[in-house]
């Protein structure tokens, strides 16, 4: 195993000293070559995919580096050797068989959706003209978009005298923004249909197409009109292709790395061991090994020095919380949520996809190796699982959450158990109790938790709320003797909270006793010197804490 110190002293070489900038933003493989910028070479994959096939698809969430990826094929294709100088793909550029391409790079995100289905035909013919005018190729401006995208392909080709180069990067951008629009999904749908035929329609005038996008939507019809289509997205191979490993943000950001770690006061070592655990995690391989870190989280966490929720702060937060509203969805379903294989790889198309399948497409949920043959779906990282319940705590106390987020902090720096309580009411008033009913019998059966539909809502929602808040909160910690409910670790404090709900007929107070009795009889503070031990009773006619006894150290 490379050693951090062996990567840094082998970068430094290649660098020569010189500090390369962070690309955060930048999605062109030529600024990023040219201007000075830190480039992860991932260039062997790119090789290899073109030197396997001819047509290709590559499936990944947003802001995962599908872009860059899609704009150094472009580099590439064209014969821009200087810009590879270096890489692994140098090699290629210098193969005796090896001549450029006119490329078509088409970047269907460019496309603008949020005026009406006329407008978008129109913006997808002015982002089709572009391309045509990039290549120097005439077009009739009076025809449709797939008319012109065809005339393109073929222009192209005679201009040339070579065949062409089709880089389709997210494909099904105009697609996605309608997923709370059925109607209009169906629509749209139907015009890339017509669109994306023309590439099977042409096939004899194209050399090589990659298309990318967040996944593989079949009815929009770029590969039921496809004779063949290599699908590289849960293929081990090409895992990696996108995405930061662990190995490559060692030898890629060494100085980064020592200016991170000096300015928190911790070590290389213990800066990479909390990067672990808060943005490493995504997997996209149909054997769920590898891990990467989201490259725009870890880029402005190197720029920030600070652990913050980088990536859902970006684009889609709004649009996530509503989704999460209208479909009553809460955070604790979706761990260790079992899927087939067959899943993972066709989760459906957006106006049909199921609350699980629309997570998963979207990056929120990712791969992981199931208790069978088959895997299962969890959140990456805590940057995802924490920015999740956020959103679920705005959801509940709207434009009150910053407040009693901040109220939470306080009550646990000053270890004010009274506080604490208060603030879990006033969670628990906010909560439409039956409306997750379907949830938390769900949830419960996947995971086979011995505890009821009520006890299930009520913890997992003060520890939706607790994530949210950015504190440290564990459920189930397993012990020696049994699971506490809840860990909480803030400040260097550490607080058991074990929750018994009473139900009509039965006694709080004597609930809240069985609950204390639970945290001392099975232990749960042994490993944790000085924990505050906090049992509850919630009253569940009441929906609401009533009574507490602790246990302090």
């Amino acid at each position: 195993m490379i050693t951090l110190q062996q990567i840094h002293m082998k970068t430094m070489k290649i660098m020569e000293n010189k500090r390369l900038k962070l690309p955060i933003g930048i999605q062109t493989f030529e600024t990023i070559r040219s201007d000075g910028f830190v480039y992860v070479d991932k260039t062997k994959y790119l090789v290899d995919m073109i030197d396997s096939g001819d047509l290709h698809f590559f499936a990944r969430p947003r802001r995962f580096g599908k872009s860059v990826t899609v704009s150094t094929l472009y580099a590439l294709f064209s014969g821009k050797k200087d810009l590879f100088k270096g890489l692994y793909a140098e090699e290629f550029l210098n193969r005796p068989d090896f001549e450029p391409s006119p490329v078509i790079w088409l970047n269907l995100s460019k496309v603008t959706t949020s005026c009406g289905l006329e407008t978008l035909k129109e913006s997808l013919k002015d982002v089709t003209i572009e391309v045509a005018e990039e290549l120097g190729v005439d077009v009739p401006k009076d025809l449709s978009a797939s008319d012109i995208f065809r005339r393109i392909i073929i222009s192209a080709s005679n201009k040339y005298k070579q065949k062409v180069v089709i880089l389709l990067d997210e494909y099904d951008a105009p697609y996605t923004d309608f997923f709370n629009d059925p109607d209009m999904a169906i629509k749209v749908r139907d015009l890339l249909r017509d669109y994306y035929v023309q590439i099977k329609s042409n096939e004899k005038h194209i050399r090589f197409v990659f298309i990318t996008g967040i996944s593989k939507f079949a009815k929009i019809g770029v590969f039921s009109t496809l004779n063949v289509t290599s699908d590289l997205s849960l293929t081990p191979e090409f895992a990696e292709m996108c995405g930061y490993t662990e190995e490559e943000i060692l030898q890629y950001f060494p100085d980064y790395i020592d200016d991170t770690a000096k300015y928190m006061g911790i070590t290389p070592k213990e800066l990479i061991e909390k990067m672990r655990y808060y943005y490493n995690g995504f997997s996209f391989d149909r054997e769920a090994k590898a891990r990467l870190y989201n490259p725009f989280s870890t880029l402005e966490f190197f720029r920030e020095k600070e652990f913050f929720n980088f990536w859902m702060d970006t684009g889609r937060s709004k649009v996530i919380a509503d989704y999460m509203k209208n479909h009553n969805l809460t955070v604790e379903q979706f761990r260790m949520y079992p899927i087939s294989r067959d899943f993972a790889k066709s989760p459906g198309d957006v106006d049909i996809a199921t609350p699980e399948a629309f997570l998963y497409q979207c990056g929120y949920l990712t791969l992981r190796k199931g208790t069978t043959d088959n895997l299962s779906l969890d959140y990456p990282n805590t940057e995802v699982l924490n920015s999740m319940s956020e959103l679920v705590a705005q959801n509940i106390f709207a434009e009150k959450a910053n407040v009693i987020n901040s109220e939470m902090l306080a009550a646990l720096f000053y270890n004010d158990i009274d506080k604490i309580v208060e603030v879990f009411n006033r969670l628990l008033s906010g909560i439409p109790y039956d409306d997750y009913e379907s949830a938390a019998k769900q949830s419960i059966y996947f995971n086979r938790y011995q505890f009821s539909v009520q006890e299930w809502l009520y913890r997992s929602t003060i520890l939706a709320f607790l994530r949210g808040c950015g504190i440290a909160t564990v459920a189930e910690m397993h012990t020696n003797l049994g699971r506490a409910d809840l860990v909480i670790s803030h400040k260097g404090n550490t607080w058991i909270i074990e929750i018994k709900v009473a139900y009509k007929g039965e006694n709080p107070e004597k609930k809240a006793e069985e609950a204390m009795q639970q945290i001392i009889d099975k232990n749960y503070a042994k490993q944790f010197p000085g924990a505050v031990g906090i049992a509850m009773a919630i009253d569940d006619t009441l929906r609401q804490i009533t009574d507490v006894k602790t246990v302090r150290p």
